[in-house]
């Protein structure tokens, strides 16, 4: 059995024990060290938000029963994409293939803030009126649906390696519990990881309800997007003690924690401020 036979056959067991073994690691660093207090139950968001988890993976598996890798080892398969025209080494391939993919998922998040129709389904995730790990898993499964399609476009075009496809799936996975967690890291430590990696700290910015503040700190695992695009932003205005999590207009828990609210928030309302390309705050909240 060659290498992406191998990862086709256990791909889920891979995907699965590395979401077990991070997901019990940050429930567990939450539970005994919180950056904040909840306003709402653990046990009603949880049930609910990986409800939503359960439900997205199922309808994934039906639609695309390949996923990612599968795609991958196709592409591979038939020679296609930049990485099969030109003799690069194994290493180098998957390299650039993590870093690729991960510029890709950026990009996907500005675009999912800047196109009205597409940000009815993104603030599903923003809804949440708690910000712990299970917010990071927390999409409509509209959203996740376009999320696939593009990342087949995206391994179509690039050729990448059958394995670094698995190791972004893993990164991806593991980095979104790990930014989205409810803990707190020594400043000092904070302020050097989030060269590398985007930290809880970093990311909760992009939650808060001041919508400037929302639509900066895009990236999800790599740092350097932001920085280099300048959609950077150290620190909230009220303080990660103080700020305000979700959007000012869906309050309800009824409409934006139980199940069936959720599934039905992109069909409801209007597109507020927080879409970027129609901005509503004025001066005094730049930064």
């Amino acid at each position: 059995m060659n290498l992406n036979d191998w990862l086709l056959s256990y791909e889920i067991q891979i995907r699965l024990g590395f979401f077990i073994g991070v997901f019990a690691s940050m429930a567990l660093w939450e539970l005994k060290a919180p950056r904040r207090e909840l306003s709402l139950s653990r046990a009603i968001r949880w049930s609910n938000n990986l409800g939503l988890v359960a439900l997205n993976s199922l309808v994934l598996r039906l639609l695309f029963p390949a996923a990612a890798v599968g795609i991958a080892a196709f592409t591979q398969a038939q020679g296609w994409g930049l990485l099969n025209y030109y003799p690069i080494s194994f290493p180098l391939a998957v390299i650039i293939s993590v870093i690729t993919l991960d510029a890709v998922i950026y990009l996907q998040h500005v675009m999912v803030h800047a196109v009205p129709v597409l940000w009815r389904l993104h603030r599903v995730h923003h809804a949440d009126l708690d910000y712990d790990l299970t917010t990071g898993a927390r999409f409509h499964p509209l959203e996740i649906i376009l999320s696939m399609l593009i990342k087949f476009a995206t391994i179509l075009l690039l050729g990448p390696p059958a394995v670094a496809v698995v190791i972004f799936e893993v990164l991806l996975n593991a980095t979104a519990m790990f930014n989205h967690g409810n803990v707190k890291l020594p400043s000092v430590v904070d302020r050097v990881l989030r060269w590398f990696l985007v930290t809880p700290d970093m990311h909760r910015v992009h939650h808060s309800t001041e919508d400037d503040e929302t639509n900066s700190n895009f990236g999800f695992s790599l740092p350097w997007w932001d920085r280099l695009f300048g959609t950077y932003r150290d620190q909230p205005r009220a303080g990660h003690e103080g700020m305000s999590i979700g959007i000012h207009k869906y309050r309800d828990p009824k409409q934006v924690t139980w199940l069936p609210g959720i599934l039905m928030l992109p069909f409801r309302g209007k597109v507020s401020g927080y879409a970027i390309n129609r901005r509503e705050w004025d001066s005094r909240n730049e930064p």
